[in-house]
């Protein structure tokens, strides 16, 4: 999956209020392991709601559900006060039921901050105490483990949170710092927490929510943004290994014809990356040629619209991040009630369009990589960019990589949010598979990312065969980025490390950064 691990440190402490965090700051506490904290005026606002829920509890009152009855298709079913703490542990081990691999660190860590964020909204009923153990968790860098598959993506992504849940609690298994699994209570007292014996409510609060699929979109939209404008460049990169021409990406083919505003941006970002090329300026010294490949001339078109796609989708993120999701809810009045805000629905159908956009952009992308391979359409480049065609195969399975990644691309784009399997004695008849839409989004964009650095990597060596001819400044600063550790043109040589190498400068933004500092922030 795309991270496994924290990329980096992060020393700002996040503050979570009960208005909630922003984008940046689960990014933050999940990726870069930046400490939380609780606000204070949150913590008083968390106890005084807290105060209804034990009203509702005390004995006489009348069976308010998730307080003092049982769950899903149990819901009628009155539970007297001496076993609610029975009920919640009972709850939360039953419903620690996933299967199969363990996700990444990353997503467990944006799953528990996700679920304090809306717990510190006062609008769950939750003591304070249960806020600031996930908080000690994630700062102690504790790691619940969480399966791939338990979540339907309703009623909460219920397994993966009650894998959490369960841990405050002193069981269930977990990871210390250096992802070494070891006894839970003894990484709890190691770090001087003290497990919670959870109160009415609290273990339903604890997992009824869309923390996990929001959390993998909030990653994805992040990681998009990043590859998107690699796109961008791998396609101003192929136009010069090509011959092309940058015409049809002048600003006023595109905002004034059609005003897309992510067309517009991925335009302008080519136009940029090609500005000054002598092999542009030879390319129309010529003139043979009036139009290049869909693949070349209508990138910005697709670029563009996976950019407006992710534009949406961070407008959904933005909102469920502004949510309380919980069932039941603490209204402003101290009202309970019953809700259904914890269907993954809205979050889940974006999530399955970036698996469609990204399919597509691998596609194009692998489409010009091909071109760049065959004689009969790359203007004068040997057949697979060989040093000697026939002793040597060049690029030639480096595109089969990248088929077989699209391929699995297009598979994966399938979406996951138009299936719902019935569960809990159809209680639970009709459910999003949200957290499905996200595990399969994850490995679409590490996918993406693949195909890119492919073509980066065929994409320079093409470049560099056009020699004296040269590229832009800033398509020579990507190129030079990759040329530290990846020889140029020669005989073939064991090729794996070179993608993969590509692959890594990608991830951790080199070669974005460096063209950037030739051609100014890219849209």
């Amino acid at each position: 999956m795309t991270s496994t691990t924290a990329r980096s440190t992060d020393d700002r402490t996040v503050t979570l209020a009960s208005s909630g965090l922003t984008a940046a700051d689960v990014l933050a506490v999940a990726r870069r392991l930046a400490p939380v904290e609780l606000d204070p005026a949150a913590r008083e606002q968390v106890a005084a709601v807290r105060e209804h829920i034990d009203a509702l509890a005390a004995p006489g009152h009348a069976p308010v559900y998730g307080v003092s009855t049982g769950f899903g298709a149990l819901a009628d079913t009155a539970i007297e006060p001496s076993m609610r703490h029975a009920l919640q542990r009972s709850l939360i081990r039953s419903h620690a039921a996933g299967a199969g691999p363990e996700v990444e660190t990353e997503v467990v860590r944006a799953l528990m901050l996700l679920r304090a964020r809306t717990l510190a909204s006062g609008r769950t009923g939750v003591r304070p105490v249960v806020v600031e153990t996930i908080l000690a968790l994630l700062n102690a860098q504790i790691t619940p483990i969480v399966h791939e598959y338990g979540s339907l993506g309703c009623s909460g992504d219920l397994a993966p949170l009650s894998h959490c849940a369960i841990v405050l609690m002193g069981e269930g298994r977990a990871r210390d710092r250096d992802g070494v699994e070891r006894p839970v209570p003894e990484l709890l007292a190691e770090a001087g927490i003290e497990p919670v014996l959870l109160e009415e409510k609290e273990g339903l609060a604890l997992i009824n929510g869309t923390d996990g699929m929001l959390g993998m979109l909030l990653m994805a939209i992040a990681d998009l943004d990043e590859l998107v404008r690699t796109a961008d460049l791998t396609t101003a990169l192929t136009v010069q290994g090509l011959r092309g021409r940058d015409s049809v990406f002048r600003p006023e083919l595109h905002a004034p014809l059609r005003p897309h505003p992510g067309q517009e941006a991925s335009a302008a970002n080519i136009f940029a990356l090609l500005e000054g090329s002598p092999i542009i300026a030879d390319v129309a010294a010529e003139g043979s040629r009036v139009q290049d490949a869909y693949s070349l001339r209508c990138a910005p078109q697709v670029a563009g619209g996976v950019r407006d796609t992710i534009d949406h989708a961070r407008t959904v993120a933005e909102r469920e991040l502004a949510s309380a999701i919980d069932n039941p809810v603490v209204l402003e009045d101290g009202t309970v009630t019953s809700n259904g805000n914890f269907h993954g629905a809205p979050v889940a159908y974006v999530l399955d369009f970036l698996a469609v956009v990204s399919a597509d952009l691998a596609s194009i992308a692998e489409r010009r990589t091909d071109r760049m391979l065959d004689k009969s359409r790359s203007h004068g480049l040997p057949p697979f960019l060989a040093d000697d065609p026939g002793v040597d195969s060049g690029f030639m399975i480096a595109q089969y990589t990248q088929a077989a990644l699209v391929s699995e691309m297009k598979r994966l784009a399938v979406p996951a949010s138009v299936d719902s399997i019935p569960s809990s004695a159809m209680q639970e008849d009709h459910v999003s598979m949200g957290w499905h839409a996200a595990r399969k989004l994850r490995t679409s964009v590490e996918n993406l990312r693949r195909v890119l650095a492919i073509e980066l990597l065929t994409a320079s060596r093409a470049i560099d065969l056009r020699a004296p001819l040269a590229p832009s400044a800033a398509s020579a600063a990507a190129v030079a980025v990759l040329r530290r550790t990846v020889q140029g043109p020669g005989p073939d040589r064991f090729l794996a490390p070179d993608i993969a190498e590509a692959e890594a400068r990608l991830l951790d933004g080199t070669v974005l950064a460096a063209v950037q500092e030739v051609a100014g922030e890219l849209r």
